[in-house]
């Protein structure tokens, strides 16, 4: 394995255990290590990779490949993977034979309910860095990104549609303002 690769294996190893509600919610903290602090991508190659993630059929995760695959080639995106998942699928197995004992502990209960505000919060601040990685230029550009920001988090959250018609919509908008 490479030096690189070897790197986002252990970032991600790391984060693994730390992205409470899975791989939306630990964004922010991909996005400032990747961005800011190591510069393996830009603001703009990560939010195109986030869509282009996002939209792809099958679970989220598949942004932390993007990552892994844009820094390190094939193994940046196995190491990538299995530095996310492994963790996480070693102790979600554990947790969930412990559940299975305690099903029906007021304590369990608690701490489930616990931890839907934290997830809700870093799903949240997940759209938050995605939206600012995305807007750059003048105000009114910023204006423009926040509102269809906005209206694209309404549309999902009160409708039954799929949300990707709210990046195809997007995509739309996109070409008209760019040209």
């Amino acid at each position: 394995m490479n030096p690189l690769a070897l790197d986002i294996f252990l970032f991600f190893l790391k984060l693994s255990l730390l992205a409470v509600g899975g791989a939306n919610a630990a964004v922010p903290e991909m996005h400032r290590e990747v961005v800011e602090i190591r510069g393996w991508m830009s603001d703009a190659t990560f939010s195109q990779g986030y869509a282009l993630a996002s939209a792809a059929p099958g679970p989220n995760v598949l942004f932390v490949a993007v990552i892994g695959w844009h820094v390190a080639g094939w193994q940046g995106l196995v190491a990538s993977i299995l530095g996310f998942i492994g963790p996480t699928f070693i102790l979600a197995w554990g947790v969930a034979m412990l559940t299975q004992r305690l099903a029906g502990d007021a304590r369990l209960a608690a701490l489930r309910a616990g931890l839907v505000p934290v997830a809700v919060g870093l799903i949240l601040a997940t759209g938050l860095v995605t939206a600012a990685a995305a807007a750059r230029g003048t105000g009114a550009e910023m204006a423009v990104a926040a509102a269809i920001t906005l209206g694209s988090a309404i549309f999902v959250w009160r409708s039954s549609f799929s949300p990707i018609w709210t990046l195809a919509a997007g995509g739309v908008i996109g070409l008209f303002l760019l040209r």
